[in-house]
């Protein structure tokens, strides 16, 4: 099969595209032949070399996957070949306490497909039969695969740990992004007041049609006194954050008493000072988040299939043309999702 692999950690020059052997399917996994796959910052990080992240090489990358199951593996019951299906990304035991609970999002052997196992940058990648949703039909394979990891991390952030509230404001960082689109409008369904940032007017654009009544744009702007003055001083009850260093200092300083703030990442830092002052004297809520479970996975299908939530493509490439892909992300011009198509 054609696969994008990297040998080397590094810049976008390190993916290459080749042909490499067919991945085998083992027990309780399936072969999915794959037509599209949405790539992530998580991508982008693998490539560079996540600090302590053992990765056999060659590697493929990709977490979001969607496509027709072409093969199964033995003691498989659920899963037949000619299947469309949606891949969860997160890759759990199954077994552990925390697994057997619910919260697979917990479970010690938690990761992403991807990022140390093989993914979806490929004609054909193995995955857990366990993995396979049912085929959200009402899209193209293009927009299916611009859901999966954002939507799903967006809802365990604004539900599954901020329990943001009808007529609550929320503060949405980064709206250009595939995760800010997606907060968006889960925020905006839930009921809350939407105020998001972005860098540039198209993207501040994109914000309001998707459903933020307030946009501030982070370029220009100071975000703390500019939520300040759309809050009447009071701030907002939650601010969904992905991106680190001194914007989240400006996160923390924008929330309401009590206010609760959730994060996913850094991609401008992972280092950031924090007024105590303001943590105790706000009773403020700091919170850390990384994907989702299972069952969040399930809920947001569902709103997806409704209609009620819609995944958000910038462009669709080639795999030949990952790089480019790659680079379109790192200079920050993407409007939602980048997807490769073998």
């Amino acid at each position: 099969m054609k696969a994008v692999v990297l040998d080397r950690f590094g810049g976008p020059e390190v993916l290459e595209l080749r042909e490499v052997a067919d991945p085998p399917c083992g027990p309780g996994e399936v072969l999915v032949e794959v037509k599209a796959c949405g790539i992530n910052h998580l991508d982008l990080w693998v490539r560079k070399g996540l600090p302590g992240l053992e990765v056999q090489m060659p590697h493929i990358l990709g977490s979001d996957v969607v496509g027709i199951v072409s093969r199964i593996g033995e003691a498989v019951p659920d899963v037949q070949p000619g299947e469309r299906v949606l891949v969860n990304p997160t890759l759990s035991c199954g077994q552990c306490s925390q697994c057997r609970a619910g919260n697979d999002n917990l479970c010690r052997s938690h990761d992403v497909l991807g990022r140390r196992r093989n993914g979806g940058y490929a004609e054909k990648v193995a995955v857990p039969a366990a993995n396979c949703f049912p085929y959200p039909e009402r899209l193209e394979w293009e927009r299916a695969a611009a859901l999966p990891l954002v939507f799903l991390t967006a809802w365990h952030m604004l539900v599954g740990r901020a329990a943001l509230q009808a007529g609550e404001d929320c503060l949405v960082i980064g709206a250009g992004s595939g995760v800010g689109s997606a907060a968006i409008q889960i925020a905006r369904m839930l009921g809350a007041r939407v105020i998001a940032t972005a860098g540039n007017e198209p993207k501040l654009e994109l914000a309001r049609r998707l459903g933020a009544s307030e946009t501030i744009d982070h370029s220009k702007e100071d975000i703390a006194q500019a939520v300040r003055a759309l809050t009447a001083k009071k701030g907002v009850e939650v601010v969904f954050e992905h991106v680190g260093g001194a914007v989240f200092e400006k996160c923390v300083a924008s929330l309401a008493r009590g206010g609760r703030l959730v994060t996913c990442g850094a991609t401008a830092g992972n280092r950031a000072t924090l007024d105590l002052d303001l943590l105790f004297g706000r009773q403020l809520s700091l919170l850390g988040s990384w994907m989702g479970r299972r069952s969040e996975m399930a809920e947001v299908l569902g709103h997806i299939r409704e209609g009620r939530l819609e995944p958000v493509v910038d462009s669709v490439l080639p795999l030949a043309e990952a790089r480019r892909a790659h680079q379109r992300i790192e200079d920050r011009r993407q409007m939602g999702k980048v997807v490769l198509v073998p």
